[in-house]
């Protein structure tokens, strides 16, 4: 179909009635939230809407949002007359609708996933189901489940293609668990493993593709239905390894060769095959730096470079919206940046561009069959995003969805990228968020390590951050050694094994933001999430001269018993192998510190959190108490490591700032 071509105009309408579903049930999450401040039910109100995608024919839009208790509820919408109609709840708590996608115009794919305590071990869980878009002829696509299965499926599988035009089928791997009667010999089912069925979602029809195989961790399709990469996990004593091997098929084989042993993540990772050029495109290292390499699977393996950068990894490709074809790659320096092969994509882009000037994120999410219509997400470091369907025969692109309705009247804070040198000369990349329409200059700030700690910050809009500017906080969010993104030498091993490293990184940046004169030395806080409340606290630990306050959000504060709490789990020498052994387990633990922290603390925690134990928290609580650290300790029920939920986060947020105001003032 035909794009404005340059200088051509695009024209630009609002159509938000889209909007009115989601929005009555986040009023209906905000009404039975807890009291609070204004900005903190503004900024803790869940995003309006996930997992968005277009329907074949282009006319309707599928959607999650939010509903009160962290649930959420899917949604059809009427892209020409606006109407939106719920038709999946997510169900009891704990369980989490992620997100659904058009098989057929009336037919859907759905994701939800959980966590549940299972004598006293946290294990999550994920479910495919299809579903008529009026609601009806829900059914499950995983492998049949029953009383007799012989242990239990947590995931039961994915989808691998869509195959556009395939008639409401998909090709979805699935996971097998034999299945035996209790009290007898009878076996009812004897597969096991990861396999491969194409599955009619209309007649739930299974036509086996790949027979189940122990071992397997997953297969890449080319989009058009051909199975060409799979997976094999490193296994030891049946815990996995961290290690896996890569085998390939060439178009008119069925035979698998190997394309690599067992490497790390680090060595080799596929991300897309892509029958146009025959190719898979993997990210390997080069000169530090992950590379992106095009490497034929045709049995030469020929290697090409596609992409590098010299200060940054390539991190992903971009795929067609249909997700057929590979059409581009992506990287993050100061801002993220994409770049376009494929002429028709970056016409498109830049078309969009110029358009919405204000709104430089531009991500294309889907396309209808035809692809004349595109469902295109946009936003900025001051906006958090917004939804809009182009069609491209009328060169319309109308808007139809907020992602944060609640702010659309706030002024939101702009985001800098800046460079803080450290005293050894060494220059920490950052990111500053200043309260808009105030002078940068001798205000009270937060700084705001990131999670992971394998991980980074990015130039866009960030809801925490956001919500301290605008209570009239400067906020730093620094990119220390340790975080990813950067190469192999900026990660620095990890965050945990060179601790030091990464807090003195912090350090310094709290120091030049004093030094530059936008903070008062004496009114600085540290806040921080997962990682990022793990630095928090051990910043106040090891500088306890920097901060006057402390909020740890779902914060490690002990490295020995973050390696114990993985011990009931398959990837627990993985996980052991990172953190590591040795005097740092000590040294580098808040917990065995907490004398050394004379300030207030927050602590904030869900008790269903997989990544970083509520213990963690109990125990650090514990400590402070008994050490007589002032300390407040919000312990959530049924909410896992991101508290998703409004009513929750309005509470955090205004917890944080009642902290703030009363340490450093606004």
């Amino acid at each position: 179909m035909p794009l404005p071509k340059k200088g051509e105009s695009v024209v630009c309408r609002r159509n938000l009635l889209l909007a009115a579903g989601a929005a009555a049930w986040a009023n209906c999450v905000l009404a039975q939230a807890p009291a609070g401040d204004a900005d903190a039910a503004a900024f803790g109100a869940r995003e309006s809407a996930i997992g968005l995608d277009l329907s074949p024919n282009g006319r309707f839009v599928s959607y999650v949002a939010p509903s009160p208790g962290g649930g959420a509820v899917g949604f059809i919408a009427d892209v020409q007359t606006g109407d939106s109609k719920p038709f999946l709840n997510s169900g009891k708590d704990g369980d989490h609708l992620r997100w659904c996608r058009f098989v057929t115009d009336q037919r859907l794919i759905c994701r939800y996933t959980g966590i549940v305590n299972d004598a006293g071990v946290l294990l999550g869980f994920s479910r495919l189901i299809a579903i008529n878009s009026d609601g009806s002829r829900m059914q499950q696509l995983g492998a049949r489940a029953s009383s007799e299965t012989a242990g239990s499926r947590q995931f039961d599988g994915e989808v691998l293609d869509w195959l556009p035009g395939g008639g409401g089928s998909v090709l979805m791997g699935r996971v097998y668990v034999p299945e035996s009667r209790t009290g007898t010999r009878t076996v009812l089912q004897i597969k096991r493993g990861y396999g491969v069925d194409r599955i009619n979602t209309l007649t739930l029809q299974a036509t086996p593709v790949e027979a189940p195989r122990l071992g397997v961790a997953g297969y890449w399709s080319d989009g058009q239905g051909s199975l060409r990469l799979v997976a094999e996990a490193g296994i030891d004593n049946d815990l996995l390894t961290g290690k896996t091997k890569y085998s390939y098929r060439t178009k008119t084989s069925r035979d698998w060769k190997p394309l690599t042993g067992f490497v790390d993540e680090d060595d080799f990772e596929p991300l897309a095959v892509d029958a146009t050029s025959d190719s898979l495109y993997a990210l390997k290292p080069l000169n530090g730096r992950k590379a992106l390499y095009r490497i034929k699977l045709d049995g030469s393996m020929a290697t090409e470079l596609v992409g590098s950068h010299a200060k940054v990894d390539i991190d992903n490709v971009i795929r067609s919206a249909n997700g057929q074809r590979v059409i581009g790659y992506t990287y993050a320096v100061d801002k993220r940046t994409a770049v376009y092969f494929d002429p028709e994509y970056k016409q498109l882009v830049s078309s969009l561009s110029r358009a919405i000037p204000n709104l430089p994120i531009i991500d294309v999410d889907s396309v209808s069959g035809d692809g004349s219509k595109v469902l295109i997400f946009a936003g900025a470091d001051n906006d958090p995003g917004r939804y809009f369907v182009f069609d491209k025969t009328a060169k319309n692109l109308a808007e139809i969805l907020l992602v944060r309705p609640e702010l659309e009247n706030h002024k939101l804070a702009s985001v800098r990228p800046v460079s803080v040198t450290a005293a050894d000369g060494t220059v920490i990349p950052a990111y500053l968020t200043t309260p808009p329409g105030t002078e940068t200059k001798n205000l009270p700030a937060v700084v705001l390590p990131h999670g992971g700690p394998s991980s980074r910050d990015e130039w866009g809009f960030d809801w925490l951050a956001q919500y301290l500017a605008a209570r009239g906080y400067a906020v730093l969010q620094p990119e220390y050694r340790g975080s990813a993104g950067f190469g192999e030498d900026w990660k620095n091993v990890n965050g945990f094994k060179n601790w030091r490293t990464s807090m003195s990184d912090i350090a310094e940046s709290t120091r030049w933001l004093a030094k530059q004169g936008i903070a008062d030395p004496n009114r600085i806080a540290i806040v921080g999430w997962s990682y990022g409340g793990y630095a928090a606290l051990m910043e106040a630990a090891t500088d306890p001269s920097l901060y006057k306050a402390v909020a740890a959000i779902a914060p490690v504060t002990d490295l020995s018993l973050l390696k114990k709490e993985a011990d009931d789990y398959v990837n627990s020498q993985v996980v052991a192998k990172f953190i590591g052994s040795g005097s740092h387990l000590v040294q580098g633990s808040p917990l065995k510190h907490a004398s050394a922290i004379r300030v207030p603390v927050l602590l904030v925690h869900g008790d269903l959190d997989q990544n970083v134990g509520v213990l963690q928290s109990e125990r650090m609580e514990a400590a402070l108490r008994a050490a007589g650290t002032p300390v407040e300790f919000l312990h959530y029920k049924t909410l896992d490591h991101q508290l998703d939920d409004s009513a929750t986060r309005r509470e955090m947020l205004t917890k944080i700032g009642q902290l703030l105001e009363k340490t450093i003032g606004r």
